[in-house]
């Protein structure tokens, strides 16, 4: 299936979908994707969509985090790669952009929908649509819990012997040998 439209705004979405899908399934920056050979359907490329991929890319953590607050019973995993991707594109877009770049929600959600209808399952549409009109409810996207693990104080002999892999492993073991492991607790 093509795109209704196949150009602007549209044609830089689809590119912004293809690089980060490309940069996530190749474990590569988007900076990669995009210094490499892995590009594009229709070209050229659209400047938006180098902007869209960068600032999604930039954003992925808070963007990932809000995306499993709203998406009920579905790991951010467990999505069809194609959905994921493009539900990051629509949240970088509907909460990441300002001022003159700013785009109503509704468009963004439209758009969005269209293209999962492109490149996604049959049930990508209703899905995106559902998690997106979420994600338009929310004033501010919710912050991802900090990381609260200790962080370890090394002196110099301890930092020298973690050159060696194995000594690494049986300090790290070490340190963690009065931590509560989940199934104990219960």
């Amino acid at each position: 299936m093509s795109l209704k439209v196949e150009r602007g705004r549209t044609l830089a979405r689809s590119q912004a979908l293809q690089i980060i899908f490309q940069a996530e399934a190749l474990d590569l920056s988007v900076d990669d994707v995009l210094a490499g050979d892995y590009l594009l359907s229709k070209g050229p490329l659209d400047a938006y969509a180098v902007e869209l991929a960068r600032g999604c890319h930039d954003q992925i953590d808070r963007i990932d985090y809000a995306l499993q607050s709203v998406s009920h019973n579905w790991s951010l995993y467990r999505m069809p790669g194609t959905d994921r991707n493009l539900l990051r594109l629509a949240v970088y877009e509907m909460r990441f952009l300002d001022g003159d770049e700013a785009i109503d929600d509704a468009v963004v959600i439209n758009e969005a929908v269209e293209i999962s209808k492109a490149y996604g399952t049959d049930e990508s549409s209703r899905f995106v649509n559902g998690v997106l009109g979420r994600i338009a409810r929310m004033d501010q996207l919710p912050e991802p819990p900090q990381d609260e693990t200790d962080e370890v104080e090394l002196d110099d002999e301890e930092a020298d012997a973690l050159s060696n892999d194995d000594e690494a492993l049986e300090f790290a073991q070490s340190e963690c040998e009065d931590v509560p492991l989940a199934s104990e607790g219960e």
